[in-house]
């Protein structure tokens, strides 16, 4: 099964908001359609982003990445109920690397 990276910035958290649900969400919507494989935050130039790793099943490489990025638009529109968000990356791993798709 393909496996794809959603990173997603994170900003200020909306009012009444905690910041673990976060990744709650994120996680919760990632998993409604797919498995999440592994989640992790990171901190790049003072910007927190969140990063999930899931798996697409397989079909043919452009469907494959078109559902990945479907996937984590819906876990970056999801999260930004909690959150302000800034920018999306999806990658691919593509042998020992992960490629932009």
């Amino acid at each position: 099964m393909p496996s794809f990276r959603a990173r997603l910035q994170i900003g200020d958290l909306r009012p009444g908001h905690r910041p673990e649900e976060v990744m709650d969400v994120a996680t919760a919507a990632l998993q409604a359609t797919h498995e999440v494989a592994a989640r992790d935050i990171e901190v790049v130039a003072r910007v927190p982003r969140i990063v999930l790793r899931f798996t697409v099943d397989a079909s043919n490489g452009h469907a494959e990445d078109d559902e990945a990025r479907a996937a984590a638009a819906r876990m970056a529109e999801a999260v930004a109920g909690v959150a302000t968000t800034g920018r999306l990356d999806v990658l691919r791993r593509d042998g020992g690397r992960w490629r932009a798709v």
